[in-house]
């Protein structure tokens, strides 16, 4: 079978190796990519695939490894320290450049490479799984029921495990404090600024403000000036986070960031395939106008890394045939507010 022209970088990652089941199981034959040439040998020879072993920082070996491919479906977070290599190889390739980040800084950078994207002919699409899928689809929505809205809030609450990925990037930027949008701009607010309950399903769980990658996104998709993301968390949690806001500088030094990854790194990779298969996410969205008036409504979607795996692949799968915008674009932007709605068991309803 043709090789299909699609690298995935970070292949043998807890979340690379699920999108590389997934991208097999539609018959493609991707281009395996990553540091690791052990892991990789390993997944690679498990499907039969091809597979190249270098550093993001090798700029030719990069550039020859992207040479004909359409489609470069970027997972070796934490991107903040990726991304930029990556896009800049794509312009030169023109190669759709699509990854799976939740940083708000990754989302801020790509969008400032929008002029030059157009120019190249490629789309730059970060976030194309859990973040910020789902929450920027409602964001949009949320946008066509209320056009006039200048307050939009998006919230979360999962029953799942976190991969060590994950976990790493989070663990990088717990001493940089909270993140919301006002009046269109990015400000630094501290950890957990804003605590409340908001109904998911049936009942109402308490969560707090986290610096979500729609901070970013949703301005983008809607143009809504005020944007705050929450997370579920229980008082001691919200509790933990606002103490970071007064120990953060010790939690950025190097001996607690390389304590705090150490321990990550003993973890299991991440859930196992039951875990998965058992865990679900629930969305809450609202937005407000000038005259008080909301609307609000909720969606439930597998478990996260299970729906990452099916989002940027279904997304790599449109690239592929020929689906997209140039330019930066947010899911919503180039899909519609529908996009999430293509994934199996996800629901969306109103409140």
């Amino acid at each position: 079978m043709e090789q299909t022209p699609l690298l995935i970088y970070g292949a043998y990652g807890y979340t690379g190796e699920l999108i590389t089941e997934n991208a097999v199981k539609k018959g493609w034959k991707p281009l395996l990519a990553g540091r690791n040439e052990e892991k990789l040998k390993t997944l690679a020879n498990r499907f039969g695939l091809e597979y190249v072993v270098f550093d993001v920082n090798e700029k030719e070996k990069l550039l020859a490894a992207l040479q004909g491919k359409k489609v470069l479906l970027h997972c070796g977070g934490p991107f903040a320290h990726t991304y930029k290599q990556m896009i800049n190889a794509c312009l030169q390739t023109q190669t759709h450049y699509l990854d799976i980040t939740g940083e708000i800084a990754v989302f801020e950078g790509s969008a400032t490479r929008n002029e030059e994207a157009k120019k190249a002919g490629i789309m730059l699409m970060p976030g194309t799984g859990f973040d910020v899928v789902p929450s920027d689809c409602m964001a949009a929505y949320l946008k066509k029921q209320l056009p006039d809205a200048t307050s939009l809030k998006l919230a979360f609450t999962s029953l799942g495990k976190m991969s060590r990925g994950t976990s790493l990037t989070m663990v990088e930027n717990i001493g940089a404090g909270g993140a919301m949008r006002k009046n269109g701009k990015i400000i630094s607010v501290p950890n957990a600024h804003d605590v409340r309950e908001f109904p998911f399903g049936e009942k109402k769980i308490l969560c707090a403000t986290i610096p979500w990658g729609d901070v970013s996104t949703a301005y983008y998709s809607t143009k809504i000036p005020t944007i705050e993301t929450y997370m579920s968390a229980s008082p001691a949690m919200v509790k933990s986070m606002k103490m970071g806001n007064y120990i953060g500088w010790l939690l950025s030094t190097s001996f607690v960031q390389n304590y705090l990854k150490a321990k990550v790194n003993k973890r299991k990779p991440g859930p196992d395939e039951q875990e998965r298969k058992n865990g679900y996410s629930i969305f809450y969205g609202e937005v407000i106008n000038t005259k008080g008036e909301k609307k609000s409504a909720g969606m439930q979607t597998p478990e996260g890394y299970t729906l990452t795996a099916a989002t940027a692949v279904n997304i790599a799968e449109k690239v592929l045939n020929g689906n997209f915008k140039t330019g930066y674009m947010t899911p919503s932007m180039a899909y519609g507010a529908d996009l999430i709605l293509e994934t199996d068991g996800t629901k969306r309803y109103d409140i």
